[in-house]
């Protein structure tokens, strides 16, 4: 029997990149997954990619209140109670300090710190108790510049993580953290890059990474599905998924 076998999961941002990764390894061990996603693109091609699986494909904006408030209404429907949360979803977007207009700031905080915070108060009560949440937040040390707005929103939904592993500790929810580094995507997770910048991207993460490579979003998936399932003696815990960049090891090649 694997690992998820019957179990109930919800996944934000999960049409495409690393959440998709995570939907699929759910799918293969077992489990029924609520996914959301922002674009009807994406939208299209996953439900197109997962059908005939146990799969709910939703629309869902996580800057917006009625949407999560939406989600969580499905997911009680759908499931009754869920096992497990993963909050993948965020946005990022390339200006350097000059360029950075408020609208961008308050896009950032809104998808990446409101949409996490309230995304996991309404799924809460869902949550069996022994459960677990998973967010995905950023490597500590993978600094670019241009993504000032984004590190910002993804510290503050990292401190959030802290605090939130305190207070669902009485229902033995854990809450652990999957940290990325510079992982290969075709966006390589920012929007709006040039192909040009989006091949200097990787190919920093290429040099900069002490295992020499940018990691997968199958990479990403394996870890966060460990911090749900089999991690069941950890909490408040982030984990670095980012080839050593930010446990300060030089890189050999």
């Amino acid at each position: 029997m694997s690992r998820f076998t019957g179990k109930k999961a919800v996944v934000t941002g999960g049409t495409h990149g690393m959440g998709l990764a995570i939907v699929e390894a759910l799918l293969a061990e077992g489990a029924e997954v609520v996914l959301t996603g922002r674009s009807e693109k994406t939208l299209e091609e996953a439900r197109s990619a997962l059908k005939g699986r146990a799969a709910h494909v939703v629309r869902s904006d996580a800057a917006s209140m009625a949407d999560i408030t939406a989600l969580a209404a499905l997911a009680r429907e759908k499931f009754g109670s869920v096992d497990h949360l993963f909050v993948n979803h965020g946005i990022a977007e390339f200006a350097e300090l000059a360029e950075v207009t408020e609208a961008s700031w308050d896009r950032h905080f809104a998808v990446n710190t409101k949409g996490v915070f309230f995304t996991v108060q309404a799924l809460a009560p869902l949550i069996a108790d022994g459960g677990s949440i998973v967010l995905t937040t950023v490597a500590n040390d993978v600094v670019f510049p241009g993504l000032s707005a984004y590190s910002a929103s993804k510290e503050a939904a990292r401190a959030f993580a802290h605090v939130l592993a305190a207070e669902l500790l009485p229902r033995r929810i854990r809450v652990n953290s999957v940290a990325p580094g510079f992982i290969r995507t075709p966006t390589m997770g920012v929007a709006g890059l040039t192909e040009e910048q989006r091949r200097e991207f990787e190919r920093q993460g290429d040099e900069t990474t002490p295992l020499g490579r940018n990691g997968t979003v199958e990479e990403v998936a394996a870890a966060s599905l460990f911090l749900a399932a089999d991690a069941t003696f950890t909490t408040n815990v982030e984990f670095a998924v980012d080839g050593g960049f930010a446990q300060g090891l030089v890189a050999a090649h």
